[in-house]
């Protein structure tokens, strides 16, 4: 299959009427799956109410077919088309949080969207993203799109098209290049159907900005399980990894250089990742860093680059310094635990 590519300048006005967004609106009308950017990271899309399109999103990235989809609009009719009931609370989010990194479950209404988006549970996680391409491609479609994250399943998640082709030319119909994502980890995930509302996914929207909107949230303890059925992407399998193994550490940059010394001692070649501020610290083959410990919002954006970078070299084991994890530290933390796999070594 030819994977076409579409560059798109996001600041042209009145984006929808530009081939570079009709052309691939067209391809998803025709049950194709389009690459799009978002916000967080590249969104691999195709028509939320076909199973022969959600089909090839799974078949492109190599997805457990029990992993559910986040449904992506343009508009609150969409909204209104898929959610049955669109409780209170959610409403507040989506007038504080909407367009943005920000994905509410609903009880989903029947017949709509095809089961396969939705994993066979009776809710769906829908969003609407904060980009000026992503809404005017949904929007041109006409459809509600399903969009995982747009790599190959288990791969660090792309933030630019060159993460996209590099995964998944021949495989999809089309990626649409507007320029790398902002916000560089995916979405909040929060359900709305409980009396309190439920973070599956810690992401773009911390819980102390939504704890300040909606009052007090729980935290889902299946986002240490494996055995439950998902409800939310990023809940299941490993996530985000890089080809060689990765190990989170949680102790002081001694600690991690012992670490380095005694991996260097049988042969191997040991690569860390550090905030910016600690990179002058290590003597190790290479030292990598996605951002500052002043700034965590640099470390998000930066993160899925830095591990798709580690790729490109012949390194053997890598090491990952730990990071605070409140506000978007919450999520970086939880991205990094699935890239090691779980595997933490503590000081």
């Amino acid at each position: 299959m030819e994977t076409k590519l579409w560059l798109v300048d996001k600041n042209v006005d009145n984006l929808k009427s530009y081939p570079q967004i009709t052309q691939p609106a067209d391809k998803l009308q025709k049950n194709e799956v389009i690459a799009f950017p978002t916000e967080t990271v590249y969104g691999l899309g195709a028509n939320a109410q076909s199973d022969e399109a959600v089909q090839k999103i799974f078949k492109a990235k190599g997805r457990p077919s029990d992993n559910p989809l986040i449904v992506h609009i343009a508009s609150i009719e969409q909204l209104q088309d898929i959610a049955a009931v669109i409780p209170e609370k959610a409403k507040e989010l989506m007038n504080h949080f909407w367009p943005g990194p920000l994905t509410i479950i609903f009880e989903k209404k029947p017949n709509v969207l095809s089961d396969l988006v939705t994993a066979g549970l009776q809710t769906v996680g829908i969003r609407m993203p904060d980009h000026p391409v992503a809404l005017s491609l949904i929007s041109a479609s006409g459809l509600p799109i399903a969009a995982p994250s747009a790599n190959t399943s288990g791969k660090p998640s792309p933030t630019t098209a060159g993460h996209v082709h590099d995964d998944l030319n021949g495989k999809i119909a089309g990626i649409v290049d507007g320029g790398p994502t902002g916000v560089g980890v995916e979405s909040t995930v929060i359900d709305c159907t409980e009396s309190i509302p439920v973070i599956f996914r810690p992401g773009g929207i911390t819980r102390e900005e939504i704890e300040s909107v909606i009052g007090p949230v729980n935290q889902d303890a299946a986002l240490k399980q494996t055995s439950a059925a998902p409800k939310s992407p990023g809940m299941k399998y490993t996530h985000y990894a890089p080809k060689a193994p990765l190990v989170l550490v949680k102790g002081d940059q001694a600690f991690i250089q012992q670490l380095v010394n005694e991996k260097r001692a049988v042969g191997m070649k040991v690569a860390v990742l550090a905030a910016k501020e600690h990179v002058q610290a290590y003597d190790a083959d290479w030292i990598m860093s996605p951002g500052s410990l002043a700034d965590l919002k640099t470390v998000a954006a930066g993160l899925y680059d830095t591990l798709r970078a580690f790729d490109e070299l012949d390194v053997d084991f890598i090491l990952s310094e730990s990071f605070p994890d409140a506000g978007i530290g919450e999520a970086i933390m939880n991205r990094l635990v699935k890239a090691a796999g779980h595997q933490i070594i503590s000081e």
